[in-house]
């Protein structure tokens, strides 16, 4: 198949199964959906698939009948060759995810009313006073946010959580609407008064 039949059929809508590949062939179709701009997982367990394991976005070798070169060059290594689990581990990457970003949500909404009057008691000059001190805040922090803030980190997947589209790559954990959700609404709505 030449470049642009590979290319046309690639761009065909539906799903493309490309099975008993040769390595070369694994690279080909690697470096053309990577130039159409998608997100490649590739799979592979022999020296000639590292090649295109490096190449792709998520490299997959296989760990008990896959060579040390494949495994080396993968990102991830399914230690029991099955492939179910590569869909437990995507499961369980967008759990974390979802809860580190909760966490940090948390944390940057808990900032606001302990940020605000300090920043308000030093443009005054000190005109206004402390409503607590920086100890008294380290304490409430320890001794009020910690457990509920693990307890996030441990929280049950959301529903639907594998009926999303994949998140883009360049996405963070922190991005700007998190921080206005942090900032501007939660953390608004926490301040004490």
């Amino acid at each position: 198949m030449t470049e642009p039949e590979l290319d046309a059929l690639l761009a065909e809508p539906g799903e493309i199964v490309f099975a008993r590949s040769s390595p070369e062939g694994k690279l080909r179709i690697c470096e053309a959906l990577r130039a159409a701009g998608q997100i490649v997982a590739m799979t592979g367990d022999g020296v000639n698939d590292a090649p295109a394991l490096r190449h792709a976005d998520i490299g997959v070798a296989m760990g008990r009948s896959g060579t040390d070169v494949a495994r080396e060059a993968a990102t991830t290594v399914l230690t029991d060759d099955n492939f179910a689990t590569i869909v437990r581990a995507v499961e369980a990457g967008r759990r974390v995810f979802d809860n580190v970003r909760k966490f940090v949500l948390y944390i940057f909404a808990h900032a606001v009313p302990e940020v605000v009057p300090f920043l308000i008691f030093a443009l005054s000059g000190g005109a206004v006073p402390l409503p607590l001190t920086v100890l008294q805040i380290l304490a409430i922090d320890l001794g009020t946010e910690t457990l509920p803030a693990l307890a996030l980190g441990r929280e049950r997947a959301e529903p639907g959580l594998m009926d999303r589209p994949p998140r883009s790559p360049t996405e963070g954990v922190i991005d700007r609407r998190l921080l206005l959700r942090a900032w501007g609404c939660s953390g608004w709505s926490r301040r004490r008064w």
